[in-house]
């Protein structure tokens, strides 16, 4: 009673220090005031919504047209040649480059052996991630460790690189006892506390929201903890995604509450079967960045060199006074089927996809830029696809002979403790099962049937 009683006229006093008569905080007045007040006889608006607009006489609207179009940035051409010589070499290590490299084509040599396991029927789902390797890996690679990230559902690059073994990947996609999502997710959707990736969701563009919220969080965690390295969140999504409401919502929070995040927007041309024109009319999503207020830039995605730098950059803004959120539009062509569930050759030519992949990917340009430099040649080639290849399958065959998670999980980490309804359901699942045992076959679930029993007691 005696701390509340010495609490609560401190409150007080602190209080009216900050506010005035009128119940506004004194400090965000003299803010408000000393930025936006319109002065007399001033040539320009400062009023709250532009606060530096000169005023004209002339009547006419702004219109974007391609001369305006903002610029992509790269540092290899398609033929692996660094474009600008003078500027500057790319600040890559051989070994460095090696590795993305390795991550790329393992990512690829995965892709297609798992499309072709789901058209046998060994997996329900699957979605490649086909001339976009570059953006994932590339952009991965620029990150901390530390730094938490919210992808969509073509990112596996990201996974791979920070360190998601094959048998990660396969628990995942089969479902079984090993996956730490219990085999509730559907294929594809991964996700890892240990490497900081949040699970993915279907549902387009409900992570961007989700991933300003979290940049707001570590910024003030980071605040209370001056001593450890600062860190940003990265958040992941297609230029389909952008048309959701969610993705106006996330930035503009970003904006506004000055958040510590990287939205990496892949723009591969099309969300599922509807292209770009379809999609908007402005110059795409990196226009929209500037509209928030928030820095942007535009990068080629089939250049792993230059997303890695455009994301170095990016990191460092995201980090400057005091933390401000960065868009960065990475283009590309989705070469691929949108997933497994698509046939994309209903509405595009399959000579255009035929066109892309011979002419331009990231993985052949950064092999070319490698085997420039001497330090990749056909030799290796060979054998990074051969021990790329074994490694996929030898995860392949051992996943498939895993027990799924038990039939207990179903049940689990919904509440703290079974409701009264969730153990009649188990009570009358269980004597289902019981009664048709040659209908329900629960041998391949971890401990069959005694793990439902065991929630009963």
């Amino acid at each position: 009673m005696a701390s509340k009683q010495l609490i609560t006229p401190l409150r007080r006093a602190l209080a009216s220090k900050v506010r005035t008569n009128s119940g506004v905080c004194s400090q965000c007045q003299r803010r408000w005031q000393s930025k936006v007040s319109q002065r007399p006889g001033s040539d320009r608006v400062h009023f709250p919504g532009a606060v530096n607009s000169k005023f004209t006489t002339n009547l006419s609207f702004a219109r974007a047209t391609e001369e305006d179009a903002m610029p992509t940035y790269r540092v290899l051409d398609q033929d692996g040649q660094v474009v600008d010589k003078a500027a500057h070499s790319p600040d890559i290590s051989d070994e460095e480059a090696v590795r993305l490299y390795k991550d790329m084509v393992t990512v690829s040599v995965m892709d297609v052996i798992m499309f072709d396991a789901q058209r046998q029927g060994r997996v329900s789902f699957y979605m490649v991630s086909a001339g976009e390797e570059g953006i994932a890996v590339g952009s991965a690679s620029a990150l901390s460790p530390d730094d938490p990230i919210f992808a969509q559902y073509r990112e596996t690059g990201i996974f791979q690189h920070r360190g998601f073994t094959m048998d990660d990947f396969m628990a995942q996609l089969f479902a079984t006892k090993n996956d730490p999502g219990k085999g509730r997710n559907m294929p594809v959707h991964y996700g890892s506390t240990k490497y900081r990736v949040h699970t993915i969701s279907s549902p387009l563009a409900t992570q961007i929201p989700q991933a300003s919220g979290a940049a707001y969080a570590v910024k003030t965690q980071d605040r209370l903890n001056p001593t450890a390295e600062p860190r940003v969140v990265a958040c992941y999504f297609g230029e389909g995604a952008a048309s959701e409401g969610d993705f106006h919502a996330g930035l503009n929070i970003a904006a506004t509450r000055s958040c510590p995040i990287l939205f990496i927007c892949r723009n591969n041309g099309y969300a599922i079967s509807t292209p770009t024109l379809e999609q908007y009319r402005g110059d795409g999503i990196a226009s929209r960045g500037v509209g928030y207020g928030i820095d942007t830039i535009r990068v080629d995605g089939n250049d792993i060199l230059a997303v890695r730098e455009a994301t170095k950059r990016a990191r460092e803004l995201a980090l400057s006074d005091g933390g401000k959120p960065v868009l960065i539009e990475a283009m590309s062509y989705r070469v691929s089927h949108h997933s497994t569930s698509d046939d994309s050759f209903a509405y595009r030519a399959k000579v255009e996809v035929e066109d892309w992949k011979r002419r331009d990917n990231p993985i052949t340009r950064l092999r070319k830029w490698m085997e420039g430099k001497g330090i990749w040649d056909e030799e290796k080639e060979k054998e990074l696809r051969s021990s790329a290849r074994k490694s996929v399958l030898d995860a392949y065959r051992k996943a498939e002979k895993e027990k799924r998670p038990p039939l207990s999980a179903m049940m689990e980490d919904v509440y703290e403790e079974l409701t009264e309804e969730q153990r009649e359901q188990t009570e009358k699942l269980t004597r289902i099962i019981e009664k048709y045992p040659n209908e329900y076959d629960v041998t391949e679930f971890e401990g069959g049937l005694d793990s439902l029993k065991s929630l009963k007691r």
